[in-house]
């Protein structure tokens, strides 16, 4: 059985010649796919690497690093020409000669998926740079295994790169990768068979650590969307809208507006402004299988005002027989309203045209017997 080495890059020209020679060395291999997202000459060092290569040597040149470096795994598994991959950094803080070990224990049978791990016996994360990063790297690890116990039960490093997986046990299309966590994607939305082999983190040869404070927050946001799909970031936009609407309030009643047209404006502005954020930043990644976008903004927009039709006379009742002021008559009844808009945004306005991908609409975790591959070249 042949095997392919998936090695996502990013600006990594000075590290390819070795890892390739000692990836050479250490096994047999089908073939090492490079999907490089480098800015500098990466591409044509791999290129001439491969010229002398002992094993065959591809590289996928992205324009788009759509996805990050999770996308350049995504679209190295779908290009590989086996269906059992391994993934590795190109940087060789993942040593090479830890690969012969993920294949002997996927061919001992009973996993899906292989994890070299930092954090069993044997293995050492001593390859961070500095005790913060290896702090936050462990207590990363400890949140994440704590939000998916039942996913991650037998996966001591889900926050590693280093891994071996069957592309056959894998639904690409459920998929949403976000930066550099692509294992976690994996096992969060899938029941696989995990078994772990240990290693040590090696020191970076060259180039600079790809860890930021902006790849933090692509992880926080992945691992909210793992766990709770987009209603965090519905909710976060939902509750700027709150605050616009009710501000709306207050300014047009303290100008003389009565607090029912007040009510009115406010809605339409927020409902508006509202569709326009979630529609750039929630469910971007949907938008390209939902209706166009006249066809989304009229749902929306009427469902909404329906919503408001329904809201806006509670707010009177509140106000006229309760005695509520106008402003937490409009809060209580925006706080109501925000799981039926959001239940009717994910299953409605953003549906996948195509019933076949439906499955993975809304970012849920799906049913692992709805499974399906990813695609093969």
């Amino acid at each position: 059985m042949g095997y392919s080495v998936i090695v996502p890059t990013f600006n990594e020209g000075p590290n390819v010649a070795a890892l390739v020679q000692r990836l050479s060395a250490a096994t047999d291999l089908a073939e090492i796919l490079f999907v490089d997202d480098s800015t500098d000459d990466t591409t044509a060092e791999i290129s001439r690497v491969a010229l002398t290569s002992p094993v065959p040597v591809r590289v996928i040149h992205r324009e788009q690093a759509t996805g990050g470096l999770g996308g350049a795994v995504l679209e190295g598994l779908a290009a590989a020409v086996s269906d059992v991959c391994i993934v590795m950094d190109g940087d060789l803080q993942h040593p090479p000669e830890v690969v012969p070990l993920l294949i002997e224990r996927y061919e001992s049978g009973g996993a899906d998926v292989v994890v070299a791990s930092r954090y069993t016996g044997g293995g050492s994360a001593g390859g961070l740079a500095g005790v913060f990063r290896m702090m936050v790297s462990r207590a990363s690890t400890w949140v994440t295994k704590a939000m998916f116990p039942r996913r991650l039960q037998g996966c001591s490093d889900p926050m590693t790169g280093f891994f071996l997986v069957d592309r056959r046990a894998v639904d690409a299309r459920v998929l949403r990768p976000r930066g550099f966590k692509i294992l976690l994607e994996i096992l969060a939305r899938h029941t696989l068979r995990v078994s772990e082999v240990p290693f040590r983190f090696a020191d970076r040869e060259a180039g600079e650590s790809k860890a930021s404070l902006r790849q933090g927050a692509r992880f926080l946001r992945q691992l909210a969307s793992l766990r709770f799909g987009k209603m965090p970031a519905f909710a976060l936009v939902g509750a700027v809208g709150a605050v616009v609407n009710i501000l709306l309030v207050w300014l047009l009643t303290a100008l003389g507006t009565g607090y029912l047209g007040a009510a009115i404006i406010a809605a339409e502005v927020t409902i508006i402004g509202n569709f326009l954020v979630i529609d750039r930043f929630v469910f971007n990644d949907l938008k390209g299988r939902a209706a166009r976008f006249p066809a989304r903004f009229a749902q929306s927009f009427v469902f909404n005002n329906a919503e408001a039709a329904v809201r806006i006379p509670l707010v009177a009742l509140l106000v006229e027989r309760w005695h509520v002021s106008a402003v937490l008559a409009t809060a209580l009844t925006l706080g109501i309203a925000f799981i039926v808009r959001f239940v009717f945004h994910a299953l409605v306005v953003y549906r996948p045209r195509d019933p076949a991908v439906s499955a993975g609409g809304i970012d849920a975790v799906p049913d692992p017997a709805s499974a399906g591959s990813l695609p093969k070249p």
